[in-house]
């Protein structure tokens, strides 16, 4: 595996991966990887010639207060469990290379930002857009893999590559993989390392008193109900707020007050100091 620091190498790398027409799939992530990324690693894998993924921890996507510094950077670990998978190729830039001196230019994503984690962490998804975007353009991959964990992030950078017409990777190679979980059913994520034996042990909540929920709306109860004992659970479990319970369209993230076939249960939650999403199809 090849690891380039600096855009022009990226581009020398890329251009040689290409050779005789062979395709490349983008796996981009922030690091500190867990088996959730290796399965996008993965599928990326099965779907063109080379992966290249890349490890950008972007601060254009932490807002205030958020955990930047303390988020988990360990680029020899990752890099050993990347080449393990057959990645071809690691991006892995210094933050000059990605925001040079005197950048000034950042993409806004309307409608599927607003609520959810955009309501909460007011600019990140301006982040995402522009890292992504800057990410499709320095690869030009012909498919791009994302966890669905991040289900608004991944309807974002959707809405932006159709908005903004973009061909490498087109909307359409754009792919989605399910969520990785834990055996008690928690998705897996870089910010689980975070949480203390107790806090891990408690965070087994989210997923069940989701299921929970689900169920208790596919067996008639409204929503409003369902989503206040759901919350109700949480706090009980031992989480110290809700950031938000909502049952939303999956595709244009419009909120619902009633199932209606294509509905998406989304959740945020904080304990100890760490905030915690996920999301399940609700019919």
């Amino acid at each position: 595996m090849q690891t380039a620091r600096e855009l022009e190498v990226l581009r020398n790398e890329v251009r040689a991966l290409r050779s005789g027409g062979r395709t490349i799939a983008l796996v981009p992530t922030m690091g500190a990887l867990h088996d959730g990324h290796l399965t996008l690693m993965r599928r990326a894998r099965e779907a063109a010639d080379h992966v290249v993924a890349s490890i950008f921890v972007n601060p254009r996507q932490f807002g205030a207060g958020e955990d930047l510094d303390a988020y988990p950077r360990q680029l020899a670990r990752d890099s050993e469990l990347l080449e393990a998978e057959g990645v071809a190729l690691l991006w892995a830039p210094v933050p000059e290379a990605m925001y040079p001196a005197g950048y000034a230019t950042n993409i806004s994503v309307a409608g599927v930002s607003e609520g959810l984690c955009g309501g909460n962490r007011p600019g990140h998804f301006d982040g995402v857009a522009t890292v992504v975007c800057k990410l499709f353009n320095q690869v030009m991959p012909d498919i791009a893999f994302f966890g669905e964990k991040d289900w608004q992030q991944l309807a974002v950078i959707r809405r932006m590559a159709r908005d903004l017409d973009l061909t490498l990777p087109h909307v359409d190679n754009i792919r989605g993989v399910p969520i990785v979980r834990e055996a008690d059913g928690l998705a897996m994520s870089s910010r689980n390392a975070y949480l203390s034996a107790e806090q891990r042990s408690q965070a087994a909540a989210i997923p069940q008193a989701m299921r929970e929920a689900i169920a208790a709306i596919g067996n008639g109860q409204a929503v409003e109900s369902a989503l206040s004992a759901l919350s109700a659970k949480l706090l009980e479990a031992g989480f110290d707020s809700i950031d938000y319970a909502e049952v939303r369209d999956a595709d244009g993230l419009v909120p619902l007050r009633t199932d209606n076939g294509n509905a998406r249960l989304f959740v945020a939650a904080r304990i100890g100091g760490t905030r915690l999403i996920d999301n399940m199809a609700v019919a």
